[in-house]
């Protein structure tokens, strides 16, 4: 195929034919005020109610987004009021969360992760699908227009054959924050892995082998930082890399056999990119301000227009995606020797700590 001579354009869902849901936040933390602002801002979905384990969190963040109301525990799920439920607490809590909300009958959009592992992501697939309601993981940058661009690119062979995928996720944090917490799953695997290993598999799928390599942090408390090659179908490769003990450019960079698309950090949010072919002179350029968090309502629209067209899940980030997401970071876990407290583990037929293994 020829290199293109325009980027396309994102495929946007018509506004007229999205429904407006009634939206209750379980878990009124960070992420979840950015979430609420985002849907205020874009106005089509409603938040409607909080809840939290801490009853003054929940009022206090119920008053600031102007949500009508406010919940202790799991009270929330009874309000008939409530169309569906993003799960913003934290990661260990993820599973319980959102099991409560599918058997309280109500669509699930539960924060990335979907849950500490791939055996703890099915459990939640087979609850969706035994209730019938709608479940979907908050991997946001999968929703983003940008993202879309790239992927119609991808699927046109704008630059021929996928052979390489680069990405890399670092940030560092300061003592006391809970990444560095082993009791609530902390690491950077599951808040800063998860969008190299998804970024990578979304492009070249689930991979035959993984081999991993890390360091803890100096004080032994949780894992610091992790490096992945991921060996995928027909010989392609995913260079991975997330870490907590330093700030990284966070960039990926996607090659093939005609070109390569080139995404600076943060790769994973709103922001630019370029498609440049392999005479190193043709290139096209996408070019949107890296407004962050202001896009987060782009999942949330999804979410409502799956729900309106009766979807069993998301034809963009279908059950799927997010579980092999997992699977890769439990196969890196595994050779680094990382175990979450809480986490369902089978190993009696697990290779030896270290080596490469399938996934």
């Amino acid at each position: 195929m020829p290199f293109p001579s325009s980027l396309p354009k994102p495929r946007l869902p018509d506004r007229a034919r999205v429904p407006r849901l009634r939206w209750g936040i379980a878990g009124p933390g960070w992420i979840a005020e950015r979430f609420a602002a985002s849907l205020r801002a874009d106005g089509s979905q409603e938040v409607v109610a909080v809840q939290s384990s801490d009853p003054a969190r929940a009022e206090d963040f119920a008053e600031r987004f102007g949500v009508a109301r406010s919940y202790a525990g799991q009270d929330m799920l009874g309000d008939p009021a409530v169309d569906v439920v993003y799960v913003s607490t934290v990661h260990h809590r993820h599973l319980a969360d959102a099991l409560a909300a599918i058997e309280a009958g109500k669509h699930v959009l539960v924060e990335k992760p979907l849950a500490l592992s791939e055996p703890q992501a099915r459990r939640l697939q087979d609850a969706a699908r035994a209730r019938g309601v709608f479940l979907m993981e908050a991997y946001w940058t999968d929703f983003l227009p940008k993202f879309d661009i790239i992927r119609q690119l991808l699927a046109d062979g704008a630059i021929g054959s996928v052979r390489t995928v680069l990405a890399d996720h670092g940030e560092w944090f300061a003592p006391g924050h809970r990444i560095l917490r082993r009791d609530l799953a902390g690491g950077p695997m599951l808040d800063l892995g998860t969008y190299p290993v998804a970024f990578a598999t979304k492009i070249l799928g689930r991979p035959d082998k993984v081999l991993a390599s890390g360091e803890p942090v100096p004080n032994g408390e949780v894992n610091g930082q992790a490096s992945m090659l991921l060996s995928h179908r027909g010989g392609a490769q995913s260079v991975l890399h997330t870490t907590l003990l330093t700030h990284t450019p966070c960039e990926a960079t996607i090659a093939g056999t005609q070109g390569m698309i080139a995404i600076p950090g943060s790769f994973y949010a709103p922001g630019p990119f370029t498609v440049t072919a392999n005479d190193l002179q043709t290139r096209l350029a996408f070019e949107e301000p890296a407004n962050r968090y202001d896009q987060l309502f782009h999942q949330a629209v999804h979410l409502a227009v799956c729900v309106g067209e009766g979807l069993a899940e998301s034809p963009v980030r279908p059950l799927e995606d997010s579980c092999i997401t997992l699977a890769v970071m439990d196969e890196a876990r595994r050779q680094l020797g990382i175990v979450f407290d809480g986490e369902e583990t089978d190993s009696a037929n697990s290779p030896p700590t270290g080596t490469a293994s399938d996934v």
